[in-house]
């Protein structure tokens, strides 16, 4: 019994050495990213086997670690300002693949510190490949996971095809007078000119548009209202001629109009177009053809109310866009809010290069730790489930942070005092066991 009690305490010093291990661990791993703290399960030692019939029969032998328990709580997130870095809120691991200790193999990790590499690859610190759905230039991502690789090729310039206008027309708006009008007061005829439209037109708006070659090409366009049809405009597209086959440089060039209906609510009622723009620019492909977005009228099956309106109050554009732009060289990445990583170029523009995949495990605990922040796949663990950010219970990302380390510095303190005393308690155990053999021994003299 005196030799049990000192293997006892043998064991408590060797298990308590063990969870201060763990304890060490945590804290010097406070400031690693995506780390998660473990913490050490102790169980009793039998000093017989359990099939031994009573409890009598089953004394105590000590204590062992009978587990390291990972600990997959949140870690803070932190605001680091880089466009790689990438932070998961919730479950879930990012995937990166390579060679780890001379395994080849998908890892998984909480650590979104990623950066371009040399071969245009998203990669992790260790060099290993981030995997993401490529994406497809319909607008939609591979079914299955591949490396995510940045295009290192210019990006080829768009010839516009659709400029969109949300503007109000002044209902208020005096009429150009399109004839001559006996006084009195005599009025003098002003019909629409295009080389002077400033003085034939109420109001005009500027947008700019590219051809086939990403060149940039000034459009004017500009809104009469009617003098004969109430609660109608009609609108003419300029573009300077020196930018089309067949114009003169110096003058306008009329490449499109048409007429615009509202209702007496001010809704778009009806958009007649008298010439579709199919304009020739110098150079580039002929016939380009661009569609006039004014809204959806009524006419159209629309509200009337979604686009150009006609209320009172002055006339304003509230919003104009356009889906051409010029030619762009890569100059990074960035990674939104749902794990869509775009390259960015330099023409302003945002392509979409790949979606991020993030695995789930039906046991978090039951993962391998790796190493270098990653975790393997395991029996314990299940399969990996792969799917996108916020999906089927996966966390969402969050860009331009880290996940930081869950460790609770406070509590490791505590648990340090705690293992250190109970280390100097089980070496009680075993020096009192020593001084009882002492008396046995003495017994003999």
């Amino acid at each position: 019994m005196v030799l049990r009690a000192m293997y006892s305490g043998v064991s408590g010093l060797r298990a308590e050495g063990e969870a201060l291990g763990v304890v060490g661990d945590n804290i010097a791993n406070i400031n690693t990213t995506g780390f998660k703290a473990q913490r050490a399960l102790f169980e009793d030692v039998l000093g017989h086997s359990i099939l031994a019939g009573t409890a009598s029969s089953m004394p105590g032998s000590g204590v062992r670690v009978g587990d390291i328990q990972q600990m997959f709580t949140q870690g803070t997130l932190q605001n680091t300002g880089v466009s790689t870095d990438v932070a998961l809120n919730g479950d879930g691991f990012f995937t990166v693949k390579g060679t780890v200790d001379g395994v080849t193999s998908n890892f998984y990790t909480r650590a979104g510190t990623f950066t371009i590499n040399r071969d245009g690859n998203l990669v992790n610190p260790a060099g290993l490949h981030v995997q993401g759905y490529a994406a497809n230039g319909d607008g939609t991502f591979d079914a299955s996971i591949s490396d995510v690789k940045a295009p290192t090729a210019a990006l080829p310039a768009r010839a516009t095809t659709s400029l969109e206008i949300t503007a109000n027309l002044d209902s208020a708006a005096t009429a150009i007078n399109t004839a001559a009008i006996v006084g009195p007061p005599a009025v003098a005829a002003n019909p629409w000119d295009p080389q002077n439209p400033a003085n034939t037109a109420n109001f005009s708006t500027t947008m700019t548009t590219y051809d086939s070659l990403g060149n940039a090409h000034t459009m004017d366009v500009y809104f009469r209202k009617s003098d004969t049809v109430a609660n109608t405009w009609d609108y003419h597209v300029l573009t300077d001629g020196a930018d089309v086959t067949g114009g003169t440089a110096g003058q306008n060039f009329e490449i499109g109009s048409g007429t615009l209906g509202f209702t007496t609510n001010g809704a778009l009622n009806t958009i007649a177009t008298t010439v579709p723009i199919a304009v020739d620019f110098v150079g580039a492909t002929a016939g380009q053809a661009i569609t006039l977005d004014f809204g959806t009228s009524i006419g159209a099956g629309g509200t009337g109310l979604d686009g150009t309106t006609q209320f009172a109050g002055s006339s304003n554009v509230s919003s104009q866009s356009q889906d051409g732009y010029a030619s762009g060289d890569f100059s990074g990445v960035s990674i939104d809010g749902t794990g869509i990583v775009q390259g960015l170029y330099t023409n302003g523009q945002k392509i979409d290069m790949a979606q991020l995949a993030i695995a789930k495990f039906r046991s978090n605990d039951g993962l391998g730790r790796a190493g270098q922040n990653l975790w393997i796949e395991t029996r314990d663990s299940g399969t990996a489930a792969m799917g996108t950010a916020g999906s089927g219970g996966r966390g969402a990302t969050s860009a331009g942070a880290l996940e930081g380390s869950n460790v609770d510095l406070a509590e490791e303190f505590v648990g340090l005092i705690q293992h250190q005393r109970s280390f100097s308690a089980n070496s009680k155990t075993i020096t009192t066991a020593d001084e009882m053999l002492q008396e046995l021994i003495n017994i003999k003299r």
